[in-house]
C-alpha cells in the first residue's frame, strides 16, 4: 500500500559543494569534527547516515548531488560530527550491493540508495539485514525496514512543457532521456503532455541516450536535435545532461537562440541563466533531509511515499522569472492549480 506523505516543508537548500570522489571505504570528510550538540545547544543523538550514489556520481549536478546536499545540510543544521555523514560512489551496478552492504555491516544507522537502478540491489541487502534501516530515492522497495521516496516527475515536467510550448520559436522542442526506465518515462510523457496541452502543433523530438554519466553523448545528441530545428531541449539524463548544456553554450556563443530546461536541481546556478530557460526541480534534498531527520527523531516508518505538485515535491525553479515572461508563468500556475485540484490528470506512461 502506498502511504500518503505529509507536505514537506519548503526549505531553501543552497549548500555549494566541491567534493572529491570516495574510494571503496567511507572515510571522514576533511573538514574536521564538530561537537555533538544541536544547533540550538541541545543534545542530538550521534547517528551515522550513509549514502550510495548511482553511476552518475555525487557531482552529477542532478539528483545524486541534490541528495548529498540534503545530508550535508542535515549535518550542519544539527551540528553532527562531519564524519558521521558520508557517501560511497558507484562506478557501475556491480558496486551497488558491496557499497550498501558496507554501510550496513559497519552499523550505520541509515543507509540511502540513490536512484531507480539501485532498487533490486537495495531490496536484496534489506532482506538480508532486516534490522538495518534503509531508504531509497526513485524506486519502490517493499520491505518494512526501507522507506521509499518517489516523485511525480510527470506533474512537474508538464509545467516545463507548458513553458517550452509557449516559448519555442521553431515549433520544435526536444527531450533527452538517460536510461529508458519508468522514472525517466514520467519526465518524457509529462513534458510532452504539457507541450501538447498548450500547442498541439509543436513537435517533440525524443531521444534516450542509454546513460546517466556520458556528457559527450549528451552533447552529440543535443547537437543532432538543435540541428533538426529544436530550439529548446528538456533533459532528464543526470550527468549526461551536462553535455546538453555544453552544446547549447557553444551554439549560443555563435549567436543561435537555443535553450536548455534543466532537471532535478536549479541548473541555472551551475550552467548560467544565458542558456538555462528554467529547471524542473525534484526536491530530493528536502526528502533526504526529512526522512533522515525522522530517523533521528525516532519517527522512521518505512513504506512508500509519493511527492507531486500538491506536496511541493516537484515544480519549476524559483529563478524561472529571469527568462520566462510573467504571462507564461501565470499560465504555468493556472495549469499547476488544475493539476493539484484534480481537474487535469497528467499521464505518466
Amino acid at each position: 500500500m502506498k502511504k500518503v506523505l505529509s507536505v514537506l516543508s519548503v526549505a531553501a537548500l543552497s549548500l555549494s559543494l566541491v567534493l572529491a570522489g570516495c574510494g571503496n571505504k567511507p572515510e571522514a570528510q576533511p573538514q574536521g569534527q564538530a561537537s555533538q550538540g544541536g544547533a540550538a545547544g541541545g543534545a542530538v543523538p550521534t547517528v551515522k547516515i550513509g549514502m550510495v550514489t548511482d553511476v552518475g556520481g555525487v557531482n552529477d549536478n542532478s539528483f545524486n548531488q541534490s541528495a548529498w546536499e540534503g545530508l550535508q545540510k542535515l549535518q550542519a543544521d544539527l551540528n553532527l560530527p562531519k564524519e558521521n555523514v558520508n557517501y560511497l560512489q558507484s562506478t557501475s551496478d556491480a558496486d551497488y550491493v558491496p557499497n550498501l552492504t558496507q554501510f550496513v555491516k559497519d552499523k550505520w544507522d541509515l543507509t540511502w540508495g540513490i536512484g531507480f537502478l539501485m532498487g533490486d540491489h537495495l531490496k536484496k541487502v534489506a532482506d538480508e539485514n532486516k534490522d538495518a534501516k534503509m531508504a531509497i530515492i526513485d524506486a519502490e522497495v517493499d520491505a518494512p525496514n526501507v522507506e521509499s521516496v518517489l516523485f511525480k516527475e510527470h506533474e512537474g515536467s508538464f509545467l516545463a512543457g507548458v513553458v517550452a510550448a509557449k516559448m519555442t520559436k521553431t515549433k520544435k522542442v526536444g527531450f533527452v532521456g538517460g536510461v529508458e526506465i519508468p522514472v525517466i518515462k514520467r519526465f518524457e510523457v509529462g513534458f510532452e503532455a504539457g507541450v501538447k496541452a498548450v500547442d498541439p502543433s509543436v513537435q517533440v523530438i525524443k531521444v534516450y541516450t542509454g546513460a546517466f554519466d556520458k556528457p559527450d553523448l549528451g552533447k552529440s545528441t543535443a547537437s543532432q536535435m538543435y540541428g533538426q530545428g529544436a530550439d529548446i531541449i528538456f533533459h532528464a539524463s543526470g550527468g549526461t545532461g551536462d553535455g546538453v548544456f555544453n552544446e547549447a553554450k557553444d551554439r549560443k556563443a555563435k549567436g543561435e537562440n537555443v535553450w536548455v530546461i534543466g532537471v532535478d536541481k536549479d541548473q541555472s546556478l551551475t550552467f548560467g541563466d544565458d542558456i538555462t530557460l528554467t529547471s524542473m526541480v525534484k526536491r530530493v534534498d528536502q526528502a533526504v533531509y526529512r526522512v533522515s531527520k525522522d530517523l533521528i527523531d525516532g519517527k522512521f516508518q518505512g513504506g512508500i511515499k509519493w511527492l507531486g505538485l500538491a506536496e511541493d515535491g516537484v515544480g519549476l525553479a524559483d529563478t524561472s522569472s529571469k527568462n520566462v515572461p510573467a504571462d507564461v508563468l501565470k499560465l504555468v500556475d493556472e495549469y499547476k492549480q488544475k493539476i493539484i485540484k484534480g481537474e487535469i490528470t497528467v499521464p505518466e506512461k
